[in-house]
C-alpha cells in the first residue's frame, strides 16, 4: 500500500525527530514507551493523507454512510494492525531492526484500548475494520471510556477490579476535535408553547444541567486500499469548568460540581447498576454519545442537504444491541423540534434510518429501564416515547382487538418500565439476529409476537470476524505458511482459505501445520510462565476457554469436568491418560457474585491440582488474568481445544468460536450459536458435539426445568464432584465458600429453579466428549486433519462476508474508491 512513499530511511528519521521534540532525547536514551509513541506518531503521520482523502472521497461522491452506535469498541492495540492494514508491517519491523528495535517489544509497549469488553465490541471493532476494506463510508460511534471496565487483578484466587488506567500515556493514534463539540442536556422539564406564526407546537426544555461533548477520531484503516474511515468517541466536559465565585464562597463542592458530572459520564465502561445512581449513570451514558453523534450526523447531512426529510437516503443507523436504543426517540426530537418536521415525517425518516442488531436470546438482558428515572432525566425524549407507545398500541389493537394479551406483551411502556428493545423493534426497519438458530429462536419464541405483526424486519446476519487481525497479525508463522500455499488472496476474500483443503492429505503440510502450532504454544507457555508463574509442557493438549465469565457459558461445567479428571486420576493412577492443560480467560462483571465465585473456584482447583507432585503433570490448570485482545492473539494461535460449551439456545452467536477454528483449534462445544454453522461448513467429524438440544433446554423450560437431585444421587462421580463444592476440598476446609455455587445446582430454595443452565443434565455427555477429545489426539494423523480442515473451512466466519450482508440488505452502502496521494 505504502512501498512507493514508505521510504525506510525517511520513517526512521522521523521516529529519531519523534523522540527529540516529544522527550528530549536520542533514541539511545528513550524508554520503551517512548520509542512506541515516538512509532506510532510517525505511523499515524503516514495514515494522515489517507485519512483525509477517503473524508474528500466520500464528500465529492455524496456517498451513504452508517453510522454504527455501540457502547463498546473492543479495538486493541493499534500499532500492529494499522501496520498489516498498511501493508507495511515488515517494511517498518526492518527499519527498526536497523535502529536496533524490536517491533514486537514496541508492540508490547502500547496498552489495550479500554472501549469495550467482550465479543458485542470486539464484534463492532471487526465490522469496522471490514468496513474500511470493503471501501464502504462509516462512522463508529462510542465513548472515550476513561478506565473501560476495570483491569482484572487476581489476588488469592479473587478477582480484585483496579482502574484500566490506559491512557495515563496518552493515545498517540487519537485526534480531539473540539471546535466540533456538541451540548448534550439531562432533567429540568419541558415547558409546551404553541409557534404564533405557524401555530406548531413548541417543545422547551428548561432548567436542565449539560455536558459538552468532545469527540476523539481514531483512525480505521482499511487494508490495502487507502480508505481511511473513522471510530469517534465522546469525552465530557464541563460547560463551565470551576465555578470561581462557589469556591470563593467556600463551597469547593459547587465549584467542581459540573466537573465531576461530566467526569463520571465517561469513567468506565457499564457502571454496575445494581442500585439506582448505578442505573442513572449508564441511561447518562447511552443518552450522551447518541445525542452527541446524532447532531454531528444531521450536522455533516444538512451541508449538502437541505431537506431532511430525505435523510435516510444519506444515513443508515445501526444500533448494536439495546444499548443505542435511545436514538430512535433522539432522532425523533430533533427533526421535530430542531427542524420543524411533523410527527408523521420525523416518524416517516426515523423508520426509514434506523435499524436494530439483536445480540441476546434472554429476555432478562433485554434492556429496560424505571420510567421514574427515565422520565426525570430525559425529559422531552419521554415525552416522545410515550407517544411512540401510544400510536404503536392503538395498531396493535386494530390487528388484535380485544387482546389485551398481546398489547402487555408489545408495549413499550409496562409495569413501570421501558422497554428497550420493543422500541428499537417498533421504529427499526430491519431486526437481526447474528446466527441463524438465533435469529430462528427470536422469530419464534422470544419476540415472536412482533414476528407475527412484523415479519418483513426479520433477517439474520451470522457474526464474523477480521482474519486479519487473527490470523494475519495474531498468528504470522501460520499466515505466511498459508500465503506461501495458496496464496494472499485470502487476506481480503477468506473463501480463499477453502484452498487448504487440497493440502489435507499431506503428510508433509500437516507436519508443517502441527509444528507451526506447536511453536505458538511454546510461545503462550513462555507467557503462562512470565504471568503466572505456571510451567505448562506445550505437548499436552491446550484446552482453552476465554470469553466473558457468565453462567449460561458455563465456565463451571468446565471447571467441575477438571474436578472430576484430577479425582479420576488420583483414584487410578495407572491408566493412562494424556497430558492436559486446562486454560480460562474471562472478566466477572463487578457485581456478578456467582460469576466472581466461578473464578474463584477455577484459581482454587489450580492451586490443589498444579501443586500435587504425585500426578506427574497430567493435569495443568491456568487462569490468564485480564484477558483482552492482545493476549487473546496468543491464546488463539496457541490452542488445541476450542470451548464452546453454553447451555443451548443461549448463546446468540459468539466470536471466539470463528477465531479458534481460523487458527485451527476443533471446537468442543453444544449445538448452539454459531457452532451450528461452524459445525455445517466443517463436518461434524471435525467437531466435538455433546449435551442437550436448544429445543430439548427450551422444552425444559416451558416445562418447570428438570430435576438435577435424580442426576446426583443416581451418578455418584457427578455427586462427588459436586459434593466437593461442600467439603472443603478446593477450600482450605471452608465449607461455606462454595454454598452459592453448590445451592445452584441443586437448592430449590436457593434460585427460582437448580440447575437452570443443565449443567448436571450435560455433564456426562460433556464427560464422554473430552475422552473422545483425547482419543483423536493421541491419533498425530486424525488430529492435524481435523485442524487443518478447521481452518479450511473457516471461509464464511469473516467479518467480510457479514458486512456485505449487512450493505445488500440493510445499508444499501456503495463503495468508494480512494485516490493515493502521491508525494
Amino acid at each position: 500500500m505504502y512501498s512507493k512513499r514508505f521510504e525506510k530511511e525517511t520513517f526512521k528519521e522521523a521516529v529519531r525527530e519523534n523522540v527529540r521534540t516529544l522527550y528530549r532525547k536520542n533514541i539511545a536514551e528513550a524508554s520503551p514507551q517512548q520509542i512506541f509513541q515516538a512509532v506510532s506518531y510517525a505511523v499515524k503521520d503516514i495514515i494522515m493523507d489517507d485519512w483525509i482523502a477517503t473524508q474528500k472521497a466520500y464528500d465529492e461522491a455524496d456517498a451513504k454512510a452508517v453510522y454504527y452506535m455501540s457502547m463498546e469498541f473492543l479495538m486493541g492495540r493499534a500499532l500492529g494492525n494499522n501496520l498489516i492494514n498498511m501493508t507495511a508491517y515488515k517494511e517498518v519491523k526492518e527499519a527498526l531492526e536497523e535502529m536496533d528495535i524490536d517491533l514486537n517489544v514496541v508492540e508490547d509497549e502500547e496498552p489495550d484500548a479500554a472501549l469495550g469488553n467482550g465479543g458485542l465490541g470486539r464484534l463492532a471493532a471487526c465490522f469496522l475494520d471490514s468496513l474500511s476494506t470493503l471501501n464502504y463510508p462509516a462512522y463508529g460511534c462510542g465513548i472515550r471510556y476513561r478506565y473501560g471496565m476495570f483491569k482484572q487483578k487476581i489476588e488469592n484466587g479473587y478477582q480484585v477490579e483496579t482502574p484500566d488506567n490506559w491512557l495515563k500515556e496518552g493515545n498517540p493514534f487519537e485526534l480531539r476535535r473540539e471546535e466540533y463539540a456538541k451540548e448534550v442536556r439531562f432533567g429540568g422539564n419541558v415547558h409546551f408553547d404553541k409557534d404564533p406564526e405557524t401555530g406548531k407546537d413548541i417543545f422547551v426544555q428548561e432548567n436542565y444541567e449539560s455536558v459538552l461533548a468532545i469527540p476523539y477520531d481514531m483512525p480505521i484503516v482499511g487494508y490495502g486500499n487507502h480508505v481511511v474511515n473513522t471510530l469517534r468517541v465522546w469525552d465530557a466536559k464541563a460547560i463551565t469548568d470551576f465555578q470561581l465565585d462557589a469556591f470563593d464562597r467556600g463551597d469547593y463542592h459547587k465549584s467542581v460540581e459540573q466537573e465531576n458530572l461530566a467526569k463520571l459520564i465517561v469513567d468506565v465502561l457499564y457502571p454496575n447498576d445494581n442500585h439506582y445512581a448505578g442505573k442513572e449513570l449508564r441511561l447518562k451514558q447511552q443518552y450522551f454519545f447518541i445525542s452527541a453523534s446524532l447532531q454531528t450526523m444531521l450536522e455533516k447531512y444538512k451541508k449538502k442537504h437541505s431537506d431532511v426529510r430525505k435523510l435516510y437516503e444519506k444515513v443508515a443507523i445501526q444500533m448494536n444491541d439495546t444499548h443505542p436504543t435511545v436514538a430512535v426517540p433522539e432522532l425523533m426530537r430533533l427533526l421535530i423540534d430542531q427542524e420543524g418536521l411533523t410527527w408523521e415525517e420525523a416518524w416517516d425518516v426515523t423508520t426509514k434510518t434506523c435499524a436494530y442488531t439483536n445480540h441476546t436470546i434472554m429476555s432478562e438482558a433485554l434492556e429496560k429501564w424505571p420510567i421514574d428515572l427515565f422520565s426525570r432525566l430525559l425529559p422531552r425524549i419521554y415525552q416522545i416515547v410515550q407517544e411512540i407507545d401510544r400510536r404503536f398500541l392503538i395498531e396493535v389493537r386494530a390487528k388484535y382487538p380485544g387482546n389485551e394479551e398481546k398489547v402487555r406483551k408489545m408495549a413499550i411502556l409496562y409495569d413501570g418500565q421501558v422497554r428497550m428493545a420493543h422500541m428499537a423493534i417498533i421504529a427499526g426497519y430491519s431486526v437481526n439476529g447474528v446466527a441463524k438458530l438465533h435469529t430462528e429462536i427470536l422469530k419464534h419464541q422470544e419476540l415472536k409476537d412482533f414476528y407475527e405483526m412484523m415479519p418483513e424486519k426479520f433477517n439474520n446476519k451470522t457474526n464474523g470476524i477480521t482474519q486479519r487481525r487473527f490470523l494475519l497479525h495474531g498468528n504470522q508463522l501460520l499466515a505466511d505458511w498459508i500465503t506461501n500455499k495458496i496464496g494472499d488472496g485470502w487476506i481480503t476474500d477468506l473463501a480463499q482459505i477453502g484452498k487448504l483443503k487440497a493440502y489435507v492429505d499431506d503428510e508433509q503440510a500437516r507436519k508443517e501445520f502441527m509444528e507451526i502450532k506447536y511453536r505458538n504454544k511454546v510461545r503462550l507457555a513462555a507467557y503462562i510462565k512470565k504471568h503466572n508463574g505456571i510451567e505448562v509442557d506445550p505437548n499436552s493438549i491446550f484446552d482453552v476457554q476465554v470469553k466473558r465469565l457468565h453462567e449460561y457459558k458455563r465456565q463451571l461445567l468446565n471447571i467441575m469436568h477438571v474436578m472430576y479428571l484430577y479425582n479420576q486420576i488420583k483414584e487410578h493412577p495407572e491408566v493412562s491418560f494424556y497430558p492436559r492443560t486446562f486454560v480460562f480467560g474471562a472478566k466477572a462483571a463487578a457485581g456478578y457474585k456467582r460469576a466472581k465465585e466461578t473464578i474463584k473456584l477455577i484459581n482454587s482447583v489450580a492451586d490443589v491440582v498444579n501443586n500435587d507432585r504425585s500426578i506427574n503433570g497430567k493435569l495443568k490448570v491456568v487462569f490468564i488474568e485480564d484477558y483482552r485482545v492482545s493476549n487473546a492473539e496468543l491464546l488463539f494461535a496457541a490452542a488445541d481445544v476450542s470451548e464452546q460449551i453454553s447451555t443451548a439456545s443461549k448463546e446468540a452467536s459468539g466470536t471466539g468460536n470463528m477465531k479458534f477454528m481460523l487458527n485451527g483449534a476443533p471446537t468442543l462445544g453444544t449445538m448452539d450459536g454459531a457452532n451450528v454453522e461452524i459445525v455445517d461448513e466443517v463436518g461434524i467429524e471435525n467437531a466435538f458435539i455433546f449435551g442437550l438440544s436448544s429445543e430439548e433446554v427450551i422444552n425444559y423450560e416451558n416445562h418447570g426445568g428438570y430435576n438435577p437431585t435424580e442426576i446426583y444421587f443416581n451418578d455418584w462421580e457427578i455427586k462427588r464432584v459436586v459434593d466437593q463444592l461442600m467439603d472443603g476440598t478446593y477450600a482450605n476446609g471452608n465449607h461455606e465458600m462454595y454454598k452459592d455455587l453448590y445451592n445452584s445446582l441443586l437448592n430449590t430454595q436457593c434460585t427460582d429453579r437448580p440447575d437452570t443452565y443443565f449443567i448436571l443434565k450435560d455433564f456426562r455427555s460433556y464427560a464422554d466428549a473430552q475422552k473422545k477429545v483425547e482419543e483423536a489426539y493421541k491419533d498425530k494423523d486424525r488430529w492435524s486433519k481435523m485442524a487443518m480442515m478447521n481452518t479450511a473451512s473457516s471461509g464464511k466466519f469473516t467479518s467480510d462476508r457479514t458486512i456485505e450482508e449487512y450493505v445488500d440488505d440493510i445499508w444499501k452502502l456503495k463503495k468508494v474508491f480512494v485516490k493515493p496521494v502521491e508525494e
